[in-house]
């Protein structure tokens, strides 16, 4: 099955001052895979002006500009149209078999490594022994990281505004809630510290067939399972990925591709107002 999506994503800086030399990166444009087709791509600034495209760490795609002038809002308006194809089946079952099968492959050896949010702490040993969660995946993979994501599907409340993009895996193992990059941090973490390579992925969620409302941005772990490659897992609404899922980027954790990041020159307080809408179809 192939969907096709429009999405439209709005990012409006407001400043309490004027700035300037506003210097912003991106990574808010659907990747182009094997079973995604980026087909229309639009990024608009005001105040207006040349946005440029790099080749980020891990292959990702962004773009960045500067706007030199004093300017009090900062608006990024990107609006792209992506096919995503469903991924072939997973096999009923697949041995256990970790990333250290490949030591030669240094991504791969990567994503069994901590990084700024993806890490062992006393507090995860805590949350992995309350919870009856195997120190080790078994002999059956995919088995075992389904069982781990029904456990934080299970455990966590799904709760906005309760966590922050700083928010470290403790906040969400303490309180119980957060969002999907929180679930996708801990669980992260949890498959490193099986041996198991797991990249955090960062995209748009579309919306699901009987729902009316737009889709939303999202966050996911992407798992190397030997013979199939990387493999996505949506731990906050307990799936494996399909076509619904849009992919941007992908990292050790959020850290490596947030949507937005920049600087600005000048004495002023800056918040952020995010609107994202993923339509099914094209919506012109």
């Amino acid at each position: 099955m192939t969907q096709s999506y429009t999405i439209r994503h709005r990012l409006s800086f407001h400043y309490d001052a004027p700035v300037r030399e506003s210097v912003m990166t991106l990574f808010a444009t659907p990747a182009r895979t094997r079973r995604q087709a980026l087909r229309e791509l639009t990024i608009e600034t005001s105040p207006a002006g040349s946005v440029f495209e790099f080749e980020g760490p891990f292959g990702n795609r962004g773009h960045f500009f500067d706007r030199h002038a004093p300017h009090r809002k900062l608006e990024i308006r990107v609006r792209s149209r992506v096919e995503v194809a469903s991924p072939a089946p997973l096999p009923a079952t697949a041995p256990a078999r970790s990333g250290r099968d490949a030591p030669d492959n240094p991504e791969r050896q990567l994503m069994l490594l901590p990084s700024a949010f993806v890490r062992m702490s006393p507090a995860l040993e805590g949350f992995i022994a309350r919870h009856g969660i195997a120190p080790t995946p078994g002999d059956d993979l995919p088995a075992a990281i389904r069982e781990l994501r029904a456990t934080l599907s299970r455990v966590f409340v799904y709760s906005p505004g309760t966590t922050t993009a700083s928010s470290p895996i403790e906040h969400i193992i303490e309180t119980g809630r957060g969002v999907c990059q929180d679930y996708a941090h801990v669980m992260a973490a949890i498959l490193r510290h099986w041996g198991v390579p797991a990249r955090y992925a960062s995209g748009y969620l579309g919306p699901r067939p009987d729902d009316p409302s737009p889709g939303q941005s999202h966050a996911w772990v992407e798992v190397w399972l030997p013979g199939q490659g990387w493999r996505g897992f949506d731990p906050a609404n307990d799936c494996d990925c399909d076509e619904r899922h849009i992919l941007v980027a992908t990292g050790r954790d959020y850290a490596d591709l947030p949507p937005v990041r920049g600087t600005f020159r000048g004495d002023a307080t800056s918040t952020l107002r995010a609107d994202v809408q993923v339509i099914p179809g094209d919506a012109g």
